[in-house]
């Protein structure tokens, strides 16, 4: 697998760097942020953003056609219907992986939960698939943390094991208690009660700093409007969203 190292003036520019770099698209790298970006004072302590690219997708894409099956009859397992509702064999390799990781790191942390796997709410018109890992069980909150970056935390680790296992980028995510769900859902209601009031009021709505999954939210939910538009101002840790009526 190829990997480089990017800099830029901000973590957007240097993924674009290094996509151009490797000539690849965002589905076939694993993106590991190694330094935000810090203008300093006056000048003073600033540094640019860093991240790191590994070229993980291009394997699978330029597979034969006639490639082996290791699904074949000789050594399928019979289907088996989990609680969710889902047949074992129909669970994505991601899916799949992705929950040994978790169960593995969770036993490890001597953590007593399960792990529910469901299908991902679609935040946008990707065609990927996308699994959600739902940890259940008691006490599950100190999973989450402050402002969710504890579990952001183990999502990334997640993704770094399970994209090493399978050589491409995982599209998993790992939620604890529903948290994620119910913030999505909160973060969509915040974003069309801010916009209804960037319009009646005639000014820009800056809302409070966010994680760029949550920014994410808020640009998808008001993208399809007419009235207004939204930008993402700051840096780092302090960048945030604005509500801006056209």
């Amino acid at each position: 697998m190829e990997m480089i190292e990017v800099t830029a003036n901000s973590v957007d520019a240097a993924i674009s760097k290094g996509l151009a770099e490797l000539k690849a698209s965002p589905s076939e790298v694993m993106i590991e942020v190694l330094e935000e970006p810090n203008t300093g004072i006056f000048g003073f302590g600033a540094r640019e953003a860093r991240v790191r690219m590994v070229l993980i997708g291009r394997r699978a894409a330029d597979a034969p056609a006639d490639a082996p099956s290791h699904s074949g009859d000789s050594g399928a397992l019979p289907a088996r219907i989990r609680q969710d509702g889902i047949a074992t064999e129909d669970l994505a390799e991601d899916a799949r992986v992705g929950k040994e990781v978790l169960e593995e790191l969770l036993a490890k942390m001597q953590i007593n939960a399960q792990v529910r796997v469901q299908r991902a709410e679609d935040d946008d018109d990707s065609a990927e698939a996308h699994w959600m890992l739902n940890i259940t069980g008691e006490r599950v909150s100190r999973l989450i943390g402050r402002r969710g970056e504890t579990l952001s935390s183990l999502q990334h680790i997640v993704r770094l094991i399970c994209s090493r296992r399978l050589e491409r980028r995982a599209n998993i995510i790992i939620d604890a208690g529903g948290y994620k769900a119910g913030r999505s859902s909160r973060l969509r209601g915040l974003a069309k009660r801010m916009a209804k009031q960037a319009v009646q009021q005639g000014r820009t709505i800056t809302l409070e700093p966010m994680h760029p999954n949550e920014r994410r939210i808020i640009h998808l939910t008001l993208r399809g409007r007419d009235d207004v538009m939204t930008r993402s101002i700051g840096e780092g840790s302090a960048r945030k969203v604005t509500i801006v009526p056209k």
